[in-house]
C-alpha cells in the first residue's frame, strides 16, 4: 500500500530594505490542519529574486518527509523557473541561452537546492501579487511584536502581510472561496 503524501501550502515572500538588506519569509500550512511552520530572517546584501528563492528553499528544506506542495509566491521569476526553466537548465549544465550564447543561470546554487528538493517533493507553483488598493480594512494585526491599528496591510512588515493573506489564499487554493485582503491571482 502506498500512503498518500501530506499536502502543504508554501507561502513565500521577500522584501528589500533601503539599507541594502533584505528579508525572506515563508509559511508552510498543512492542509490536514496540523501545525503551521513559519520562518523568516534577514540577509545583508541580498535582494530581489535571490531572497524569493531563499524563502522557497528554506520552506522546502523544512519538510521532514516527501510531500505534495503548492507553492504560492508573488515572484514571476520563481514561477517561470519552476514551470519553464529547471528541466532545461539541468539538461544544459545549468546554463541558458541568451542572445545566442549560453550563460550561467543566475542564483544557480539556490536553483540546484530546489531541484534536489524536487526529487522528494511534488511542487505545483502559483503566482500571486499583493494589491494594496484592494485591501480590506481590519482592526489590528500583530507581527514581530509590533501592532498597527490602522489596518493598512501595505504598511505592515512582511510577515504580517503574508499572515493576513494565508487564510484567504488557502481557501482559494482548495477551491473553497474567493480571494480577499489584497491578494489577486495572476497565474
Amino acid at each position: 500500500m502506498n500512503p498518500q503524501k501530506p499536502h502543504f501550502l508554501l507561502f513565500s515572500q521577500s522584501v528589500s530594505d533601503e539599507d541594502q538588506s533584505g528579508r525572506w519569509h515563508f509559511v508552510l500550512e498543512p492542509l490536514d490542519g496540523g501545525q503551521c511552520i513559519e520562518a523568516s530572517d534577514s540577509e545583508p546584501d541580498y535582494e530581489g529574486e535571490r531572497l524569493e528563492l531563499l524563502a522557497v528553499v528554506r520552506g522546502l528544506e523544512a519538510l521532514d518527509q516527501p510531500s505534495a506542495v503548492t507553492l504560492v509566491t508573488n515572484s514571476q521569476q520563481v514561477t517561470r523557473g519552476f514551470r519553464n526553466g529547471l528541466a532545461h537548465w539541468r539538461a544544459n549544465n545549468w546554463k541558458w541561452e541568451r542572445f545566442g550564447r549560453y550563460v550561467p543561470v543566475k542564483n544557480q546554487d539556490l536553483w540546484k537546492r530546489i531541484d534536489r528538493a524536487l526529487t522528494y517533493h511534488h511542487v505545483e507553483c502559483r503566482t500571486w501579487r499583493f494589491d494594496p488598493p484592494h485591501l480590506q480594512k481590519t482592526t489590528s494585526v500583530q507581527c514581530d511584536e509590533r501592532t498597527t491599528s490602522e489596518g493598512n496591510a501595505a504598511s505592515l512588515p512582511i510577515a504580517a502581510r503574508l499572515k493576513s493573506a494565508v487564510g484567504s489564499l488557502k481557501s482559494w487554493v482548495m477551491g473553497e472561496g474567493e480571494l480577499s485582503n489584497g491578494w489577486a491571482r495572476t497565474a
